[in-house]
């Protein structure tokens, strides 16, 4: 449930309900609005905890929440999250861009996207230092390494990092090196790494589960705010299907589903959701015209020789025209880059 304070609350009231969730064995999660601050009051309710409430200073109302997922839902905090990490904004007016390799392989590639994909107006680099591989003989990225050049390429360009965490052991080193956590496909509903990246003061960029139910989404992401995070970004990369013409099935109806029943922003992986790199283009012009908040697009300088997913990857050209084509499509719904 959610107590919702009046507009005129002062903070003694708010910390004096505060208390008073948690007092009732609720964990209490204050969020500030434009026009209101409401407490969520989570966790096991007793009978006469809404109207032990109700009765506080400074209540304007109790009110339960239908939803499954609390925290995340648009009954509790009705404007848009923005969440900001280093030069990346995703939430707003603006569309977030970012783009970089599937994996960190050298210096001087990782350099040369950086510099290549700033030039062309992208807001945040992309590279995974640690790779979950299907097969166990793939290449598994750079580790740690990974990390120092990714930390290397933002004090050269001022771009922000994201990348992927894929242990909760490496949750704390991953986060001394990355702007964005990025939590994989995979590891949608490992729920004890969710918690740990809800432990840090780091974005988190949470993707889909090819086999997951929006739902099963957003009460994932539930964890991660439950724990304290509030910066999460929602990430769409395609689902499994019976279709065989792309890697995955890109459903961007999620996108606008996700704006009605969340407050956190969404961004699609065009890369991921289709698997060939001709189709990204038309698919990040479509995600922005349905709505999307950001996009995450693989870029690579060699694609052919790419050690893991260049079929998917664009050159730096090709992701030039794409900046220049979304653009376009964003001016038109109002949206900018």
């Amino acid at each position: 449930m959610i107590v919702v304070m009046r507009a005129n609350a002062t903070e003694e009231q708010i910390s004096h309900m505060t208390a008073q969730v948690e007092g009732l064995g609720l964990r209490a999660h204050v969020i500030v609005g434009a026009e209101r601050t409401v407490i969520a009051a989570i966790g096991v309710k007793r009978d006469g905890t809404k109207e032990s409430l109700a009765i506080g200073d400074g209540v304007a109302d109790v009110v339960a929440i239908s939803a499954p997922y609390k925290v995340a839902s648009l009954e509790v905090k009705s404007e848009r999250t923005i969440v900001e990490a280093g030069s990346l904004q995703v939430g707003g007016e603006q569309v977030g861009m970012i783009a970089g390799p599937c994996s960190v392989e050298n210096e001087t590639q990782i350099i040369d996207t950086a510099r290549a994909i700033k030039k062309s107006g992208a807001h945040a680099l992309r590279g995974g230092a640690f790779k979950p591989r299907t097969s166990p003989y793939s290449f598994q990225g750079m580790k740690e390494e990974g990390l120092q050049l990714l930390e290397t390429a933002r004090d050269a360009t001022g771009l922000a990092i994201v990348t992927e965490v894929v242990a909760t052991e490496d949750v704390e080193l991953v986060a001394r090196y990355a702007d964005v956590l990025q939590v994989g496909a995979r590891n949608m509903q490992n729920y004890r790494l969710l918690e740990a990246v809800g432990t840090t003061d780091r974005a988190v960029l949470l993707k889909r589960g090819p086999s997951a139910t929006v739902d099963e989404l957003l009460l994932a992401a539930e964890y991660i705010l439950d724990r304290g995070n509030s910066r999460v970004i929602l990430c769409e990369r395609g689902i499994r299907t019976f279709e065989g013409h792309t890697r995955f099935t890109l459903p961007l109806a999620t996108v606008s589903y996700l704006h009605h029943k969340t407050h956190l922003p969404v961004v699609v992986d065009p890369s991921h959701g289709t698997g060939h790199a001709y189709m990204v283009a038309d698919m990040s012009a479509a995600a922005i015209a349905a709505g999307a908040d950001g996009l995450i697009i693989e870029v690579h300088p060699d694609p052919e020789n790419a050690l893991s997913d260049g079929y998917q990857s664009l050159t730096f050209n090709s992701f030039e025209q794409l900046m220049i084509r979304c653009r376009k499509i964003a001016d038109a719904v109002d949206r900018y880059l």
